[in-house]
């Protein structure tokens, strides 16, 4: 599932297109909604709250309305001139938003919805809080986190209602530099204050690049600690990182650690 940075990057990416601009059309290929015509509608922007979209618009009538959409795991959104070829296969397309000067393209959505604007807090309210969002709130997060101290640290860093934002990506390379085993307890993580500023600040790192990097290094095979390195040595003392899978058939979560550098901690008591 993509990353909250990558989220950001693809609401920056509407926003920046169409913003200002008048729809000429919109085209939604999902069921439900397979009859809505946008055409008219002015966008006003486009912000993400953790993993979710939120495209807000003004209809010729004044009614405020808000284009939810996630990517979920497959997802993307692309934005092409009017008339340029596709660069994935139309069949894949779940909505269409065309203006004058651009048309974008969500493409595998998870999520496709249309709401009024007052009620977008039924979609997101249930977030905790954004690690690249304006009302950031690093007590709240520590908070919530603190609130489940037997809980593994992985698992709390990718539920989204304690703060939203990260992925399996970056709950592994969080776990490495902060030399913690993934399955440690909340309670066990020496300095839970230091990690969660390195979430904020690796994650704003990335939402300023297409390559996401944790290691600052942006060559393809150099780029992270020990996401997707099962059994290449670790970076640090040479042992060959582990993997295990977990979770339920076809959600199944990887996690990714150096048994060296991240030892297993004792459970709280």
């Amino acid at each position: 599932m993509p990353e909250g940075d990558t989220v950001f990057r693809a609401a920056r990416l509407l926003d920046r297109s169409l913003a200002g601009a008048t729809l000429l059309r919109s085209d939604f290929r999902v069921p439900q909604l397979a009859t809505t015509d946008l055409a008219g509608a002015e966008v006003l922007g486009t912000a993400s709250r953790g993993k979710h979209l939120l495209t807000r618009l003004r209809t010729d009538d004044g009614t405020l309305l808000t284009v939810h959409t996630h990517l979920k795991m497959e997802g993307s959104w692309r934005v092409f001139p009017r008339g340029r070829r596709w660069s994935r296969p139309a069949h894949q397309a779940r909505l269409v938003l065309e203006t004058e000067r651009a048309v974008a393209v969500g493409f595998s959505l998870g999520v496709v919805e249309l709401l009024p604007t007052a009620d977008e807090e039924t979609v997101v309210g249930h977030l905790g809080p954004d690690l690249l969002g304006p009302g950031w709130d690093e007590t709240e997060a520590l908070r919530r986190l603190r609130a489940q101290p037997d809980r593994a640290i992985k698992e709390a860093l990718l539920d989204q209602t304690l703060l939203a934002g990260i992925g399996n990506m970056y709950a592994a390379e969080l776990c490495f530099v902060a030399g913690v085993h993934p399955d440690t307890a909340v309670a066990n993580v020496p300095d839970l204050t230091r990690m969660i500023r390195r979430a904020k600040q690796m994650l704003e790192l990335n939402a300023q690049r297409a390559i996401q990097s944790t290691t600052g290094d942006l060559r393809e095979r150099e780029r992270m600690w020990v996401y997707r390195r099962d059994r290449s040595p670790c970076r640090r003392c040479g042992t060959p990182i582990a993997v295990t899978m977990s979770g339920a058939a076809g959600r199944e979560r990887a996690a990714y650690w150096c048994p060296v550098c991240q030892p297993v901690c004792q459970p709280v008591h």
